[in-house]
């Protein structure tokens, strides 16, 4: 096996509490277990020969693989061609209500001829920083327990012969013929139930996998989208799902972490938190599509969050999937990284950052809501005054930007005009619902926000809105300007600054989202690669501009750059591979907010009435 597979020939397996990424070759590579940003037991991923992984594949090297989703379904098939026949791995994660039920269970069953399997589970704990032991159980189960202090525990079931070995790790070697299976299951053991229950192994494993398709195929059905690319649209939505808490509601950034913008560089990040900005594009993704109810669970973990707010300031930019504020960013030295990129970081610095974008981000997701998903409260109500409040008495404040650079606070473009969108959206609540709000002073906070813009933001060299405030530089965050209605599709400015970022940052189908010399940089070296959701950004412009024909094309082509699954990390490479923490939910929910407007402004086109339609 090659010591690092490239990211897109990994799937994704999950069930709303945590996700795990397993290879073509059969190998669980990356589980943290048993939360989204819980410590890893399996990091292969992130240090091929320490990190630890959950092997489970034909023996011999002459093997042919490939992988797909069982339709609508988070449920991941890979299929083996050898010389001796063909095999299926069914890899899934049971949905539960909480937690500490987490289970993966893993068959594989040979098709034709016969077929040596090999079963390797070699755990380590805690990022693999922390010793283990294993002890053979009299049902036939290992147990496996970390020796830290939380003693965190697991046991695997299989239904063929497997050994501990003196490293403790359990291994085994069979030949399976053709109608034969091989099903294993690890699951978290309650520490203070060290006998848990046994499991009838065939019968949960079957009954797991019913359950498992049902719900998947029921959530899906429930989608109101039957537009164009709808397999796509809708595999977008399911990994959205998959990074999505059942227990609280809030969505992580991405599944992974540490893995790297430029293979061998320093630019590994944890993206396993809830940024309020992604959290609300996300929102706005499962609204478009029928998904009232992970609208309903995220609003209501915003609200718990505003009611912890002593100042409506201290509203921070990200936070762990429970609300937890405290997420401190650390260095795992002992990890190589994959391929080679150091450091490998978890905890997320960035978290006490100052940002004024996602006042507007947050506000755009209260206000669609309280339109589309039902109506916000009057005691809600009150904590989005205060929000409201905060973003009129500070726009004018410098922050560290949509991109979230390091080393400067600088008055962003995307901050000025996020805090436009804060005030617009509260003013048309405050309408709609009739709810008391001081409307006079909103609204001309936001007009004066307008004005700065317009004329402050612009540059007559450029002849294009950037990035900040007296520079030069073009930021593919300007896209945003005509998708959250501050400026007209139709605004020569604006029709201007879509030439502009085309000539300077647009490669074909794919665009960077700025060029660092002369812009905010984050001191840090390394190139990157484009930005998959700036990508789609340009095509809904060019949808919305009238642009149709072209708009398709490159979006057309654009979903050529996803993995096998449909799956996108944050970046494209310079050799079109996926870079970056993987997969990436702003990417998809991009593509899907892409795909909508596109479809809307086709069939408008078709029916002979105006495009350009917005979901407002």
């Amino acid at each position: 096996m090659p010591d690092y597979l490239p990211l897109e020939d990994y799937g994704l397996i999950g069930n709303l509490h945590t996700v795990a990424l397993v290879s073509k070759l059969g190998s669980l590579d990356y589980l943290p277990f048993t939360r989204f940003d819980s410590p890893t037991i399996f990091a292969a991923l992130l240090d091929a020969e320490n990190g630890g992984s959950w092997v489970l594949q034909p023996v011999g090297t002459d093997v042919q693989s490939k992988q797909l989703y069982l339709p609508d379904t988070g449920v991941l098939l890979t299929r083996f061609f050898t010389q001796g026949g063909i095999a299926e791995l069914t890899d899934f994660m049971p949905v539960k209500r909480e937690a500490q039920n987490c289970a993966v269970v893993r068959t594989v069953r040979v098709i034709k001829g016969a077929i040596e399997f090999q079963m390797r589970c070699c755990p380590r704990f805690d990022y693999a920083r922390t010793s283990h032991e294993a002890h053979p159980q009299d049902d036939a189960t290992i147990l496996f327990k970390s020796r830290g202090p939380d003693g965190f525990q697991f046991r695997l079931l299989g239904n063929q012969p497997f050994a501990l070995t003196d490293t403790c790790e359990a291994t085994g070697r069979w030949t399976l013929k053709a109608g034969e299976t091989a099903s294993f299951v690890i699951e978290a053991t309650p520490v203070d139930d060290p006998t848990f229950i046994a499991r009838d192994l065939h019968h949960y494993t079957e009954a797991a996998f019913d359950d498992t398709l049902t719900f998947w195929r029921n959530w899906v059905e429930s989608s109101t989208y039957t537009g164009r690319w709808r397999e796509t649209v809708l595999r977008s939505a399911i990994t959205l799902k998959l990074l999505t808490s059942l227990q609280h509601g809030s969505t992580v950034a991405a599944a992974t972490f540490g893995l790297p913008e430029s293979i061998g560089g320093e630019r590994n990040w944890d993206y396993r938190y809830t940024w309020i900005r992604d959290a609300a594009f996300t929102m706005y993704a499962f609204l478009r599509l029928g998904f009232t109810l992970e609208s309903k669970a995220f609003l209501r973990w915003i609200m718990q969050r505003c009611q912890e707010l002593t100042d409506a300031g201290d509203l921070q930019l990200m936070y762990a999937v429970d609300g937890t504020s405290d997420l401190p960013e650390q260095e795992l030295g002992h990890l190589s990284g994959y391929r080679n990129s150091q450091p490998v970081r978890i905890g997320n610095g960035a978290a006490k950052q100052f940002q004024l974008d996602i006042y507007g981000e947050l506000m755009d997701t209260i206000y669609l809501y309280n339109k589309y998903g039902g109506g916000i409260t009057y005691n809600f109500w009150e904590q989005v005054c205060r929000l409201a409040n905060y973003v009129a008495e500070n726009w004018r404040r410098p922050d560290h930007g949509i991109w979230e650079v390091r080393d400067e606070e600088r008055e962003f473009l995307s901050g000025k005009m996020m805090c436009w969108v804060a005030l617009d959206r509260a003013v048309r609540i405050a309408r709609d619902r009739s709810f008391p709000a001081p409307l006079v002073e909103w609204l001309r906070v936001r007009d004066e926000i307008y004005e700065e813009v317009y004329h402050n933001f612009w540059s007559e060299e450029k002849q294009s809105f950037v990035q900040y405030k007296g520079s030069n530089v073009l930021d593919a965050s300007a896209l945003l300007l005509p998708l959250v209605r501050m400026f007209s599709p139709a605004e020569p400015r604006w029709q201007a600054t879509m030439r502009a970022i085309e000539k300077e940052l647009l490669l074909d189908s794919l665009l960077f989202r700025y060029h660092s010399e002369g812009g905010a940089t984050d001191g840090l070296t390394g190139e990157e690669g484009t930005f998959t959701m700036c990508s789609f950004w340009y095509i809904e412009n060019l949808s919305r501009g009238g642009e149709l024909d072209k708009a398709r094309l490159l979006f057309e082509k654009l979903l050529g750059f996803a993995s096998p699954l449909g799956l996108y990390s944050e970046q494209i490479g310079p050799q079109g591979q996926q870079i970056g923490n993987y997969p990436q939910g702003f990417t998809h929910l991009a593509l899907i907010s892409t795909a909508f407007q596109l479809n809307r402004d086709l069939d408008a086109r078709r029916a002979g009435t105006p495009g350009g339609h917005q979901f407002v």
